[in-house]
């Protein structure tokens, strides 16, 4: 595998290119987020099965 030290990574790139004022409008900004779906009776069930618990 060969590199190349002129190769930037996109980490890099963002870093190089980043906008302040961008990010600090995005900051200020009170955008209203979506509340959760409520699960169904599947979704919600735990995630170990308590009759195989030993830690009760």
């Amino acid at each position: 595998m060969s590199t190349n030290n002129d190769d930037t990574s996109d980490i890099k790139q963002a870093a190089d290119n980043v906008n302040v004022q961008q990010i600090e409008k995005n900051l200020q900004d009170k955008k209203q987020t979506d509340k959760p779906e409520p699960l169904t009776e599947e979704q919600a069930t735990p995630f170990i099965d308590a009759e195989v618990r030993t830690d009760d």
